[in-house]
């Protein structure tokens, strides 16, 4: 099972940062910051500690918002992850805190800093310079994109103009805070309804986004633009076949990553877009489960034939959707990418898929008839099912 990611913010954060701030804030009370910070510490998950910690933080800093601000900012140059002379040309690694945080002791190294930024997140909102220069800073450490959006909620437009103003930074780690911070359904953060309901605004920066030369950036515009998809599906298709207008390998690549959750779904004009609109003339053949009977934690391996059986050849998307048994009894589904298939008349080829039933953080599975799906270009056809059993004795 998956190490939980809260394991990887223990107790030691929260020294880290009283030594931190201890070498250029002598004042700084250390212990009775760690007396209130460790309270209560280990019930809690990964982002509520964050929370807890800046809480803490404020109880110990100095009073006027300003001068704690910058003890903070002069901790900084002392921490894991500040940025030398170079920095900004190019980022040492992409940290996809908001999608799937690396968990080794080193990719976690930076989350020190996350309770910085929710300090700025809660208390800053009245000072707003002195915390857009913090996000500025901590954005190219950690990741000012939870801080952000409390800014953008209370003082849209100026904090649009200073992400317009970002958009051009040297930094990628800033310009790829422009993206990421506006997104409307940020994973680990409040949703920004607002934008939900009217996200012009989010893609006017995108736009400008678009063809940013880093990937880091570029992959945060296609999850914003995934995001807007959920909630205004017309547009994302309307943005997608617009972008593709002269693109280069790069912005396709972007349009479809932005696709892939309308593509899941089976959204027919995501589909469109990506040459994949009209049914597929296959045929589905010998599909089989192995084994048939799955243990809970083992693995089910998936094989099945398709044959092309038009006349003309053929581009198939295929991917495979699990129903999955829930708490309850019933079924969520769970789309898996198979291939991208170009047939001649009469091809077939062997598609297969290992599906691991092993613990994750992310899914938990329960005994129970698992149904399974083969999907071409969005449409469904049953291959069968397989059963989940409890191991004797678990």
């Amino acid at each position: 099972m998956a190490e939980p990611l809260k394991n990887y913010f223990g107790p030691e954060i929260a020294r880290k940062i009283a030594g931190l701030i201890s070498a250029v804030y002598p004042a700084f009370p250390a212990d009775a910051f760690l007396r209130d910070a460790l309270r209560g510490y280990e019930d809690l998950e990964l982002m509520p500690r964050g929370w807890h910690l800046a809480r803490s933080l404020r109880g110990h800093l100095p009073d006027d918002y300003p001068e704690a601000i910058q003890v903070l900012l002069a901790s900084l140059g002392l921490g894991p992850g500040a940025p030398d002379e170079t920095a900004g040309s190019e980022p040492a690694t992409e940290p996809e805190t908001s999608a799937e945080p690396e968990t080794s002791e080193s990719g976690m190294s930076a989350f020190v800093y996350l309770p910085y930024t929710l300090f700025v997140a809660e208390y800053g909102l009245d000072h707003f310079e002195a915390s857009m220069t913090a996000q500025y800073e901590l954005t190219q450490r950690f990741t000012a994109e939870f801080s952000i959006r409390p800014f953008l909620v209370q003082h849209t437009e100026e904090t649009l103009a200073r992400l317009r103003d970002w958009v051009t930074d040297p930094s990628p780690h800033v310009r790829r805070l422009v993206s990421e911070g506006t997104r409307p359904r940020l994973p680990w953060a409040s949703r920004l309804k607002a934008f939900q309901a009217d996200p012009s605004p989010v893609l006017e920066l995108l736009e400008l986004l678009k063809d940013d030369p880093e990937l880091y950036v570029r992959r945060s515009v296609a999850n914003n633009l995934n995001d807007i998809g959920k909630d205004h599906p017309d547009l994302l298709v309307e943005t997608a076949r617009r972008w593709l207008m002269g693109a280069d390998e790069n912005r396709r690549w972007v349009v479809s990553h932005a696709l892939r959750s309308a593509v899941k779904r089976g959204e027919a004009g995501a589909l469109d877009v990506l040459g994949y609109g009209d049914p597929a003339e296959v045929a589905i053949r010998n599909a089989t489960f192995t084994p048939g009977r799955v243990r809970m934690g083992d693995s089910v391996g998936i094989s099945l034939e398709v044959a092309n059986t038009g006349n003309r050849r053929q581009k198939v998307l295929a991917d495979l959707r699990v129903h999955f048994v829930k708490a309850n009894g019933r079924t969520s589904p769970k789309v898996f990418k198979l291939k991208i298939l170009d047939l001649a008349p009469g091809e077939a080829t062997r598609l297969r898929k290992t599906i691991s039933l092993a613990e994750m953080t992310t899914r938990k599975h329960y005994p129970g008839t698992h149904g399974v799906e083969v999907v071409l270009n969005g449409r469904a056809e049953l291959l069968g099912s397989f059963d989940l059993t409890v191991k004797p004795g678990s």
